[in-house]
């Protein structure tokens, strides 16, 4: 199964609790929290370019399955981490929080950060 295509946020669950528990600032939850980003994911292999635009601001991450590589996360941090895939799912562990991508069907995308007891989930729709 190829992970390639362009995705959109239909829909998310926990984005305040979740974004104040990383410790965003309030005025970045606020911008935020209606905003629909757009998921771009290109894949080669085991190599991946996932492209995360949301409004003027795109975070872009390449990174080799089952390799430590810098991320870099919603804070704007750069993070050591390692993806992994288990069948249908892209998972990581940063800092604290656990990452899993989940393509539910051809055209859909869960993906649920968790950070202590706060589940951040975010589905996506291909384009």
């Amino acid at each position: 199964m190829s992970f390639s295509g362009k995705y959109q946020l239909e829909s998310q669950e926990n984005f305040e609790p979740f974004m104040k528990a990383i410790g965003l600032p309030d005025d970045l939850i606020q911008k935020g929290k209606d905003l629909k980003s757009i998921s771009e994911i290109e894949q080669d292999g085991d190599n991946f370019k996932v492209t995360v635009t949301t409004g003027g601001k795109a975070i872009v991450n390449t990174f080799t399955l089952g390799q430590e590589t810098e991320l870099e996360s919603i804070t704007g941090e750069k993070i050591k981490a390692v993806v992994r895939r288990e069948g249908n799912k892209l998972k990581t562990s940063m800092k604290g929080i656990e990452s899993v991508s989940e393509w539910v069907d051809a055209n859909t995308i869960v993906n649920t950060m968790t950070a202590g007891d706060i589940v951040y989930k975010r589905i996506s729709k291909r384009m």
